[in-house]
């Protein structure tokens, strides 16, 4: 039983652990990129592979359905709360959930959080690295992409040879 609880203790320092750090380098990275560049100003990091480009999106990832205000608020609270009840419930079921997994939804969690006080505060996501071959992002919209791809690939079945 012991073991179990410095299990369940660990795994939820982990996931705190994970949310606060991909919340704060988001926050970090956006306020200093508000603070250093004006709306659409570019800066070349890697000319022709990385800028840092400021872009305010009022929509969705990839600026898709922009200016839908109040439901852009209301989907990620409700992705938060399935997130946040679906650890709960393997929690109460006995089930435990491999570390990556946690890993995985702590990161989706964290950068889901982290655009929804953009929505919040500003009424749009502060968007800045820009690779040139696709659309502009954030810290918070890379570990949502690194928390969602990890959890594709745990569902994809791995065939076992004999």
């Amino acid at each position: 039983m012991t073991s179990y609880r410095n299990r369940s203790y660990f795994d939820i320092v982990l996931s705190l652990s994970t949310v606060a750090l991909v919340v704060f380098f988001d926050r970090l990275t956006k306020i200093f990129f508000s603070n250093t560049l004006f709306p659409g100003e570019s800066i070349p990091v890697v000319r022709d592979y990385l800028h840092m480009t400021l872009v305010h999106n009022t929509g969705i990832a990839f600026g898709l359905f922009k200016n839908q205000g109040a439901v852009f608020i209301i989907i990620p609270v409700i992705a938060i709360v399935l997130l946040v009840y679906n650890v709960i419930y393997y929690k109460h079921n006995d089930e435990k959930l491999s570390r990556l997994y946690i890993l995985a939804f702590s990161l989706i969690l964290g950068g889901a959080i982290g655009n929804l006080i953009d929505r919040i505060y500003y009424g749009y996501v502060i968007d800045f690295i820009d690779l040139r071959v696709w659309p502009v992002f954030n810290i918070a919209d890379s570990a949502i992409t690194i928390g969602a791809l990890i959890i594709a690939l745990k569902c994809i079945p791995v065939s076992k040879k004999n």
